[in-house]
């Protein structure tokens, strides 16, 4: 039986669930605290109807910008809850994907928040990035400390996204959120032009590619704080992928900026708790003088004795976070143990 498309937003919201996903010629599924299942007793849905609801849901504009480039990021409200949703083609069809965002702005203390990550909002310049697989909550963790310096600071916050998930209202900060597509083309013209903005905060939603990287180490180290994203699993991990984003001839030259205008890296992943739904736990760098030493050298391969070591300065690495979730009955053993990392072989592999 034929449900229309909005029914599926419905559904997804009743029975709290974090994605929903409609795939042409297959069971729509939802994805509950980690686990993805099909709806029951739905049929696959066609690509015609698809077509059809999607065509009703947005503007022809936006319509137009998916067929000419097949991806298409936008977000939407569907009875009263937001979705962020990106539309694609597989086979030929049209599939989609749907991650609900809460109306309510994130709790830092509900999201367990430490004393090290809120003095993140405190500082004045320098680059912060949150990193993680997709779906770790990133970008709730970028929101939360948005939310933070808005109570605390008079500053002027911009932030660059695709699409615009968490809407912020203004309170202590003055805020402008621009989106991708809609109010700017790309996130390094967004952020080239920012600085003729008179930020205080830029929030960068993801450093996809060179521009924007290159873009966010001048802003970072022309005093404004920079706060971005990256797909990567650890610190480490990500010095490596910006510095290898640029041409050779550069890399000393990123490895030097780095050293100097980097403040924190904070490495998540989202673990099922013991008592049902998710928990995120974190790997905090902090850019002291012996990380800079061995960013500049380009040491990478020994930062996690760092973090292992600087308890005192905030810093935590990844299975410590797993075993302290574990000791406070937040998630099981068996899944810290399930979690943690193999710290030998992460070295040998940088």
């Amino acid at each position: 039986m034929y449900m229309p498309l909005r029914d599926y937003f419905k559904t997804a919201i009743e029975r709290h669930a974090s994605d929903l996903h409609l795939v042409a010629g297959a069971v729509p599924a939802l994805r509950i605290d980690s686990h993805l299942a099909n709806i029951t007793g739905e049929e696959p849905i066609s690509n015609d109807n698809l077509i059809t609801d999607l065509q009703d849901v947005i503007d022809a504009s936006l319509w137009h910008r998916f067929t000419e480039s097949k991806e298409l990021d936008f977000s939407h409200e569907f009875f009263g809850k937001r979705f962020r949703i990106n539309l694609h083609y597989q086979r030929g069809q049209v599939a989609l994907s749907a991650r609900m965002i809460s109306n309510l702005s994130p709790d830092p203390i509900q999201l367990g928040f430490t004393e090290t990550l809120n003095n993140m909002t405190k500082l004045r310049d320098g680059l912060v990035l949150v990193t993680g697989p997709s779906g770790c909550g990133k970008s709730t963790t970028l929101a939360a400390m948005i939310n933070i310096i808005n109570q605390t600071r008079n500053a002027h916050i911009i932030t660059i996204e695709d699409p615009i998930e968490y809407v912020f209202e203004n309170n202590k900060s003055l805020i402008e959120q621009r989106e991708i597509g809609t109010d700017t083309l790309t996130f390094a013209d967004a952020l080239k032009y920012s600085l003729r903005q008179d930020p205080n905060i830029i929030m960068v939603g993801e450093m996809r590619d060179l521009e924007t990287m290159e873009a966010a180490l001048t802003a970072a180290e022309t005093g404004h704080l920079v706060l971005s994203t990256l797909h990567t699993s650890s610190a480490a991990e990500s010095i490596l992928r910006i510095v290898d984003s640029f041409p050779q001839h550069q890399q000393d030259q990123v490895l030097n900026q780095l050293s100097s205008c980097l403040r924190a890296i904070v490495t998540q992943q989202l673990i099922p708790r013991s008592n049902g739904g998710l928990v995120a736990a974190r790997e905090i760098l902090i850019n002291n003088q012996a990380v800079a030493n061995l960013i500049r050298r380009n040491q990478v391969s020994q930062i996690m004795t760092i973090i292992q070591t600087s308890a005192r300065d905030g810093m935590i690495p990844m299975n410590k976070a797993l075993e302290q979730l574990a000791e406070q009955g937040i998630i099981s053993s068996e899944t810290a143990a399930a979690r943690k990392r193999n710290v030998e072989t992460q070295a040998a592999y940088y």
